[in-house]
């Protein structure tokens, strides 16, 4: 996939490290904006999207989680992916950052190769989901919008899905009541990470079971299967009333 054109938006306080992916995502295609704070941050995204976004956990005026969460709760970029960086080790910033929808995460150091892998991973899933025409997914009470990746209920409400939300419940709507083991669905979700497999997994799932009001215990539309994964406990249709 051809990476020119996409553009890729940078927060980070450390003008060396926005310097260096500044040359050297340029290098690989991209057209890179990078600033040092979170007004500044909001400012550019707000007068010109972007094609993914990179945020530094640690900034001057304020956290990249509240910038994640600002992101996600804009419906213009909500679909946008997001990257973010921390300086620390501390596997409960990488739970807030996952939780709030960010779609990876990065640990301080890493290589600027690492990062453009995850990048590419990223930007591939987004086109692939796009490229499947402009289908709407009806199951249980709810309709996804595969382009917009937007979910609609029956009763009128839209619920913002992060790209990593949307990717888990598009597995889920490709292999409906069947059983899928962690392994699927972590490989679908997430690359490589720190943190144990089942720990992100499940917390994938229990964010995705919030966004479809699935919290009653049992739950009863994303079924857990002791031992073997889980389950999506509805069928699925193409959602009539949309022309492709």
């Amino acid at each position: 996939m051809s990476q020119s054109g996409k553009s890729i938006l940078l927060v980070d306080d450390d003008q060396e490290i926005r310097e260096l992916l500044q040359t050297y995502l340029s290098r690989a295609g991209f057209q890179v904006c990078a600033v040092a704070d979170g007004a500044g941050f909001r400012q550019r995204l707000a007068a010109d999207s972007a094609d993914l976004v990179i945020l530094d956990v640690m900034l001057p005026d304020e956290d990249g989680f509240s910038l994640c969460r600002w992101v996600r709760e804009h419906q213009r970029f909500a679909h946008v992916p997001v990257i973010m960086l921390t300086a620390s080790s501390d596997e409960a910033d990488r739970v807030i950052g996952l939780e709030l929808g960010a779609d990876d995460y990065l640990g301080k150091p890493f290589s600027p190769r690492e990062l453009l892998a995850r990048i590419k991973a990223l930007l591939r899933r987004v086109n692939f989901s796009q490229e499947r025409g402009a289908e709407v997914l009806a199951f249980d009470d709810w309709r996804l919008d595969m382009v917009s990746h937007r979910l609609f209920h029956a009763d009128g409400e839209e619920v913002i899905l992060s790209g990593a939300d949307f990717i888990l419940l598009k597995l889920f709507l490709d292999n409906p009541q069947q059983i899928l083991d962690r392994d699927t669905i972590g490989n679908a979700t997430r690359g490589r990470e720190v943190m144990p497999l089942e720990r992100i997994v499940d917390m994938a799932v229990s964010r995705l079971r919030q966004r479809l009001r699935d919290v009653e215990k049992p739950p009863r539309l994303i079924r857990t299967v002791r031992g073997s994964g889980y389950l999506l406990a509805a069928n699925v249709e193409p959602h009539q009333g949309h022309g492709h």
